[in-house]
């Protein structure tokens, strides 16, 4: 029998911003997108909110005549594309519950992250069908499901993202539907978007950034979302130009990597843009003030998570050096405090600790209760693992992590995960992988061995293909030493190493 997935969110917290009747109570998924919605474009398919509307609906019968009913999760594996949203939606609409994997993931990622919640259905998709609104039917249609059918309630789990945090283990975030309407309803307002505007979104949607950002977020606006497949800066110019795109999300490289083609000579107009927001990786006063001077617009810095997307940001009536400056201040009903990671003691505004977080759009727990009770304090607060300062006004600077996590590019990476695959080569004794700064993705993934025998980026390389691990978790420097520096409790020196990693041609 397919597992049901059900919220394993702490009761406390489930009757301050799960119930009914406070500012976040606003309608499901299904409802929210369908009552506005607006055009989807994917290279040269464009959809009408209209032909949106009847391709969810034969998409959504599909899965309906597949078997899949309310609380069942359905999963998929596809790079952003019409596939990739329209299937979030009917989903939805069956109330199911979406749970897509990561296009870059490998073979043991998948299985990890799938054997989480045992989907009750697969899809396999070609290639060719999934910006094929024909093929996308052909391959999964049914007898249309109208909106205004969902059965799914607002505490029903209605997404699934997978990542793997701070350790190798997968783990299954679940949003509720509840959660999710909330979130792309308050950013739509914060963000003072609306039907004129546009979203170029090449952040994958099996990421929070994505499917908020390309889907939600657009479908609370009305708004035009432009998707990218696979990022490429001097397209990315031409599109913003062509579609006129005035909202830009993302983590710097993006951005970074548009400038540089501009200064290069790459043809760009970039007139519509308004406003970018970025997160996700190493955002630095520096990068907010040149990308604020290249694209001529509002630039913001954002903090969230995968369990707790976006909880602080700017607006554009907070001055600009605080944009600048700070990664935001709480937006909506979240509350945040600096604690002490020992013994969770609260800190004095200004002082460094770990920030916790609790709001209607926090995650829901995660499919195993054991992994959520890890992370959920006394009170429903969310530990992220972040060190923060907190200062009178509100402002948040995010100043390091508790956690070993590599952030390239926007992706979370496992430093332990690394490790593991480093140390199952027979000629690795020990390793250890650490974040190097990069300005182009934010951290780039270096290693550091010991080995009974050479052991070089090549043969690193080969080593992690052969074992079915995502590309962008392999090292891009790996160096081979007689001895890793240790501190004197015996544990690796990655202070040290992130030096030597920083500091290596």
């Amino acid at each position: 029998m397919t597992t049901r997935l059900r919220p394993t969110w702490v009761p406390r917290l489930a009757r301050t911003y799960r119930r009914p009747g406070g500012p976040w109570d606003v309608p499901v998924l299904d409802s929210l997108i369908s009552a506005h919605g607006g055009e989807i474009v994917d290279g040269d398919t464009r959809l009408s909110p209209g032909e949106a509307e009847a391709l969810v609906a034969a998409v959504a019968g599909g899965l309906r005549a597949r078997g899949v009913s309310r609380g069942e999760s359905v999963s998929w594996q596809v790079p952003n594309s019409l596939a990739s949203a329209v299937l979030a939606r009917a989903c939805w609409r069956i109330g199911a519950v979406a749970a897509p994997v990561l296009h870059s993931f490998g073979p043991v990622e998948v299985a990890g992250a799938r054997d989480q919640i045992d989907p009750a259905l697969v899809l396999e998709l070609a290639p060719e069908t999934i910006s094929d609104p024909a093929a996308l039917l052909e391959a999964v249609g049914g007898p249309p499901v109208g909106p205004g059918a969902s059965p799914a309630r607002p505490s029903d789990v209605a997404l699934v993202l997978f990542t793997s945090g701070s350790t190798g283990v997968p783990k299954a975030v679940l949003h509720t539907h509840r959660g999710l309407s909330w979130k792309a309803t308050l950013m739509a307002r914060v963000h003072g978007l609306g039907p004129g505007d546009a979203v170029l979104m090449p952040a994958p949607m099996a990421h929070i950034s994505g499917l908020l950002n390309g889907v939600l977020v657009p479908g609370a606006a009305g708004m035009r979302s432009v998707l990218v497949r696979r990022f490429d800066p001097e397209q990315a110019l031409a599109a913003v130009g062509q579609e006129r795109i005035s909202f830009l999300a993302g983590p710097p490289t993006f951005f970074i990597s548009m400038a540089r083609a501009m200064a290069q000579g790459a043809p760009a107009d970039v007139t519509s843009v308004r406003l970018v927001s970025s997160g996700g990786a190493s955002v630095t006063p520096a990068f907010v003030e040149e990308t604020a001077k290249v694209f001529d617009c509002r630039v913001k810095r954002t903090y969230g998570s995968t369990e707790a997307p976006t909880v602080t940001t700017s607006t554009d009536d907070d001055p600009f050096d605080r944009a600048r400056d700070t990664d935001g201040r709480a937006v909506g009903e979240v509350e945040l405090r600096v604690s002490d990671p020992e013994t969770g003691a609260p800190r004095p505004a200004g002082t460094a600790g770990e920030l916790w977080v609790r709001g209607p759009e926090m995650f829901a727990g995660y499919a195993d209760a054991a992994q959520t009770a890890s992370v959920i304090a006394r009170g429903g607060w969310f530990r992220t693992g972040d060190l923060a300062t907190v200062d009178g006004d509100g402002w948040v600077r995010i100043v390091g992590r508790l956690k070993d996590v590599i952030i390239r590019g926007g992706e979370n990476i496992s430093a332990s995960e690394v490790e593991a695959a480093l140390e199952a080569h027979p000629d690795v004794h020990h390793a250890v992988a650490v974040g190097y700064p990069d300005a182009l993705m934010g951290e780039r993934v270096a290693a550091f061995v010991e080995s009974a025998a050479p052991f070089d980026l090549e043969e690193c390389r080969r080593w992690f293909t052969s074992r079915g691990v995502a590309v962008f978790k392999t090292p891009e420097k790996v160096i081979r030493l007689e001895r890793l520096p240790l501190l004197g409790s015996g544990k690796a020196d990655r202070s040290e190493l992130r030096r030597r990693a920083a500091a290596s041609h």
